[in-house]
């Protein structure tokens, strides 16, 4: 009896209204406007050396996202440049979202794994308290091997920081690009190609975080 009660009512209701949300997905209230303005502080990965300005994984993720980017990568910067660049570019700013991509420089130059985990925590920091989307770019250990096998992968404290510091932690894009040698300019950076990957990579988890 109350099956068919059931029935009853529904059949009343129309049938748009029964479809499952397939098509479009509702937009998450953690999203970003079209025009949201992003930070991406870096060193020469976001910076985009190895290919022409306009080739720059900031640059190309705009153009996915329709979000102002602004590019704020230093060839050869270390997270301590980058911690102390940080307090001048919010100051002069008010962004919507901060991509922290760095640490590379500081593996290469023997930083201690501490010192660039205590300064992620510190960007992360300052970056939150500037606003809640803040992402950290995970980049792989430096391995002459693993590179010319195609199986860099994230260099481990990069998850620790993140999580400690809730930040999105966006793994494994800079790692798998850099793997593929058709998409490096040498051994540690990305050709045109390479950063374009790298902005797909990023919209993509971006929207699966929420934030498109």
């Amino acid at each position: 009896m109350k099956r068919r009660h059931l029935l009853h009512l529904l059949a009343g209701v129309p049938a748009m209204a029964l479809l499952p949300a397939c098509g479009k997905r509702k937009p998450s209230a953690n999203a970003l406007g079209p025009e949201a303005r992003v930070l991406a502080l870096g060193d020469s990965l976001t910076f985009g050396y190895g290919a022409p300005p306009e080739a720059s994984w900031p640059v190309k993720l705009a153009g996915l996202t329709g979000w102002q980017v602004e590019n704020a990568g230093v060839n050869g910067d270390t997270s301590e440049g980058a911690l102390q660049r940080l307090p001048g570019l919010l100051a002069a700013s008010s962004y919507d979202a901060i991509l922290i991509g760095i640490g590379g420089n500081d593996m290469l130059r023997g930083v201690p794994a501490s010192a660039t985990r205590a300064n992620l925590a510190a960007l992360i920091e300052q970056a939150r308290a500037h606003t809640t989307h803040v992402a950290v770019l995970a980049t792989p250990a430096p391995d002459a091997m693993r590179a010319a096998v195609g199986s860099l992968s994230d260099a481990p404290f990069y998850e620790e920081v993140a999580k400690a510091g809730q930040a999105l932690l966006v793994a494994d894009v800079y790692s798998s690009v850099l793997s593929d040698a058709s998409l490096r300019s040498d051994r540690i950076h990305a050709n045109a190609r390479g950063y374009e990957k790298v902005a797909q990579l990023l919209a993509d988890r971006f929207e699966s975080a929420g934030w498109r």
